[in-house]
């Protein structure tokens, strides 16, 4: 049976109406969600530029249950990824081969496994030709997920200083150059002055 043309347009703007609600919905869910585990987050942060500062890393849950862990180990000439299960010694063998603070790094394993923080990482950049430096820390948390908005990663990035944002909370490339400031193609909103947040496809 055929449906009046009416009909669909009907269900089509249904359709985009609960796209954008849930999509409005994801950003304010991130928001609380950083406010909420505020300390966990930030305290996430803080423990990984210290140890990135001494020796750099990253760290990756590679599975949806977090039970699979990730180490890119970078030194003076190569980097070695290694991935181990949750709980494996041959992990804490690996960090204390390379010269890691193994207690840093288990503490950051273990927090942000609780926290479904799936991946970390320091990204350099320039701004006004100087270069600094952020933390990335993609989200995946299950509360977020949603028939409209799914595979989705809530991604924070961490300034060092103070940033600079448009009328409508979007990251600026500086205070003279009032462009959109994009990091790997995506635009990022104020959480606050350090702190922004996005929504993307990707979680790096």
């Amino acid at each position: 049976m055929m449906l009046p043309s009416s009909l669909y347009r009907t269900l089509g703007l249904a359709a985009i109406a609960l796209l954008l609600l849930a999509t409005s919905c994801a950003r304010l869910n991130i928001t609380n969600y950083y406010h909420r585990h505020r300390a966990s987050l930030d305290g996430i942060e803080e423990n990984y530029r210290n140890a990135f500062h001494n020796k750099p890393f990253s760290i990756e849950f590679t599975d949806r249950s977090f039970n699979r862990v990730s180490l890119e180990l970078v030194t003076d000439t190569l980097t070695y990824i290694y991935e181990y299960q949750i709980g494996e010694p041959r992990l804490q063998d690996t960090l204390l081969k390379f010269g890691y603070d193994t207690t840093a790094i288990n503490w950051l394993v273990r927090t942000m496994r609780s926290r479904e923080c799936t991946w970390i990482d320091n990204l350099d950049y320039y701004s006004e030709t100087a270069k600094h430096s952020l933390i990335y820390i993609s989200l995946w948390p299950r509360a977020f997920n949603s028939p409209f908005v799914n595979k989705k990663y809530y991604i924070l990035t961490y300034f060092q200083q103070p940033q600079y944002f448009d009328s409508e909370g979007r990251l600026l490339v500086g205070h003279r150059l009032r462009r959109i400031r994009k990091i790997n193609g995506d635009v990022y909103h104020r959480i606050n002055d350090r702190v922004c947040y996005t929504i993307s496809d990707r979680f790096r």
